[in-house]
């Protein structure tokens, strides 16, 4: 069993810690870890957990119900516990909510009517189709173009590493509209799996087995009634969005971590080495203890980021960013050591801790590589340094410097 003592600190509700217990009862009774390794082995686990996930009522809390709002404490709770189970549970529910976000978020209510219920209900499948074949971390710089023709957008371009490429029921477009350059140039679009001209041109394959896909828009027509919010609002779309998940990433990053310690544990209570168990080897111990402390100062960043998404105005673009820098390479510091421990059979496949160890991988580089959260920390901090000096030089009286 996992350290569970970081649901009673402050940032949490009982609510909250009542989610926690419940979905953990669930995830132990009902999730089994099984997706075979092809793509068609993985499209079809991918499909039943989000049904599975969609019948037990845990889509609510990615795709909230008419007049409902995305809770980052609770996406976090369940992607971490999520996560901690299987990996592919986690990306299931994850991407309802990601795919999904952009909507809810900035959707009309025709928008939200047509498309939310049957994300919900796991009738569809989320797709967040941002990333070009030459722009991904630089997002101002995406080309796919979309064009105004009467009623209509003509879509022309490609996008790639799209998250449930080939088994979504719908897209969120981003792309480039009216020719203008840079950030101000983007335009959100939701654009339906069936539509002519948008077709699945590869699947992609990685190491920890998820559905993923390359897609083409060739003369594409969507109604002009599928634009997301107005033109150009695109990039404060997509960054409006990922504010919310970042953090959420993180907390997935904390699954697999929380998950590599109770196997490690396990294993240096138990295994034998000159004599004695592991875990009395001064060097095993101090190994464990620099993975406890990755993981709280992991928990501490997703869930302040967390928190102050939930019940404070303005962006948290900074916190979400340091949540998700620090707990995915954290995680993959946690696992890497969970992997040493268990000697040759942590890199046997099927072990748990050789899954966790490629499927903590992509969690560094999908939705802001971690040189791009660095970037984006660095930024923010040398802004905030900026208004402080400038404040605090308007509060000086003339005579006083």
């Amino acid at each position: 069993m996992p350290d569970r003592s970081f649901l009673e600190w402050p940032f949490f509700e009982d609510r909250h810690r009542q989610l926690a217990e419940d979905l953990e009862s669930w995830c132990a009774r009902e999730l089994v870890p099984d997706h075979g390794k092809t793509v068609a082995e993985v499209d079809a686990a991918s499909v039943k957990l989000v049904r599975q996930l969609a019948e037990s009522g845990w889509l609510r809390w990615c795709v909230p119900e008419a007049g409902g709002s995305l809770e980052v404490r609770a996406l976090c709770l369940i992607r971490e516990t999520l996560g901690r189970f299987w990996g592919l549970a986690d990306f299931a529910f994850a991407m309802q909510g990601l795919g999904s976000g952009a909507i809810t978020l900035f959707g009309n209510e025709s928008q939200k009517a047509s498309v939310l219920p049957k994300v919900r209900s796991g009738e569809w499948l989320g797709a967040f189709a941002l990333t070009e074949p030459e722009a991904g971390s630089d997002v101002a710089n995406l080309a796919l173009a979309a064009e105004p023709e009467g009623e209509e957008f003509v879509l022309n371009g490609e996008k790639t590493w799209i998250s449930n490429g080939g088994i979504a029921g719908f897209y969120t477009v981003f792309a480039r509209t009216g020719g203008v350059p840079g950030a101000k140039g983007l335009s959100a679009f939701i654009v339906e799996a069936e539509t002519p001209g948008l077709e699945i041109t590869e699947r992609l394959e990685v190491m920890a087995p998820h559905p993923l896909a390359r897609l083409r828009f060739r003369d594409c027509r969507i109604p002009q009634s599928q634009l997301l919010g107005n033109l150009g609002d695109g990039f404060r779309i997509a960054m409006s969005t990922l504010d919310v998940f970042r953090p959420s990433v993180g907390a997935a990053a904390l699954g697999f971590a929380r998950r590599a310690l109770e196997e490690a544990l396990e294993r240096v209570t138990t295994r034998k080495l000159f004599g004695k168990t592991m875990d009395q080897l001064p060097l095993v111990q101090a190994k464990l203890g620099e993975m406890a402390l990755q993981i709280d100062a992991s928990a501490l960043l997703v869930y302040r980021a967390a928190w102050l998404r939930d019940t404070q105005p303005g962006r948290i673009t900074r916190e979400a960013s340091m949540a998700k820098l620090h707990a995915t390479e954290s995680a993959q510091q946690v696992i890497d050591a969970a992997v040493q421990v268990f000697g040759g059979l942590g890199v046997q496949s099927g072990m748990p801790v050789e899954e966790l160890y490629r499927e903590i991988r992509a969690l560094r580089i999908y939705e802001g590589a971690s040189e791009v959260q660095q970037l984006i920390i660095g930024n923010q901090t040398l802004q905030r340094f900026g208004e402080g000096r400038c404040g605090a030089q308007a509060k000086k009286l003339p005579g006083t410097w």
